[in-house]
């Protein structure tokens, strides 16, 4: 079968495919950006004690693959069938799709944590005294002067952490998610047409860059203040010295 055709015939398994990656991306995205701000707060002014465990978790999350961390959630829950079914959580567990969605969100929280954390600590202190200074409270300060900035620091590490989380999603077919990787290889099986894997690289490779487009154009926004500050400034009108 020619290339084009089998794309024809492949594309509306394809799209829905895509779609569900694209929901497993942005919503552990999400509730993983989410979870790294609390998080992050604690890596900067917890105690060490207190952090301890909250490395411990970082730690594992980083140094473990995440193909490793969908398979302990996603058969080692099967173990426990009994005490999650006691506590109303086996519904959850036994959809593959909320696994695949419980271990991204863990594996993106630890990174996304660390990412902010950076941006926290790169914060010159002056705007910190500056914000207490005329008279904002330590949360206050917080919402309105440390947190902005230091998404702005940390704006495209969590751009190139999304775009990893997305590619890491084609592991999710593993566990019988038909998200697009999913839908490529069912294809493939039927088919033995090697040219629908082409496709799918390619559709991966157009989401990144529509992604990417969108985020720098978002950074721009975030960083507009700071063109200006550096733009030149007009020369004089030699009649008028």
């Amino acid at each position: 079968m020619h290339p084009i055709d089998t794309l024809q015939a492949a594309w509306p398994a394809l799209m829905d495919g895509l779609w569900i990656t694209l929901q497993l991306t942005v919503f552990s995205s999400v509730l993983a950006a989410a979870l790294a701000v609390p998080l992050a707060l604690v890596r900067v002014h917890a105690p060490a004690a207190a952090q301890a465990p909250l490395r411990l978790y970082i730690s594992f999350a980083r140094g473990t693959p995440i193909l490793a961390q969908l398979f302990l959630i996603f058969y080692g829950s099967g173990q426990f069938r009994p005490l999650l079914t006691e506590w109303g959580l086996w519904s959850f567990f036994r959809d593959p799709s909320n696994c695949a969605l419980l271990a991204f969100v863990f594996n993106s929280t630890a990174y996304q944590t660390e990412i902010l954390r950076g941006g926290i600590q790169g914060v010159p202190p002056g705007e910190i005294e500056a914000a207490r200074a005329i008279g904002m409270s330590r949360v206050t300060a917080l919402r309105r002067v440390v947190l902005p900035h230091a998404y702005r620091i940390a704006w495209p590490a969590i751009g190139n952490e999304i775009i990893l989380l997305m590619k890491a999603s084609a592991l999710a077919s593993i566990v019988t998610v038909f998200d697009l990787m999913g839908q490529t290889r069912r294809i493939f099986s039927r088919s033995f047409d090697f040219s629908i894997y082409l496709w799918a690289a390619l559709l991966y490779l157009a989401i990144t860059a529509v992604f990417v487009v969108l985020w720098r154009l978002v950074e721009r926004r975030l960083s507009r203040h700071l063109a200006a500050r550096q733009a030149p400034l007009p020369a004089a009108n030699p009649r008028t010295t």
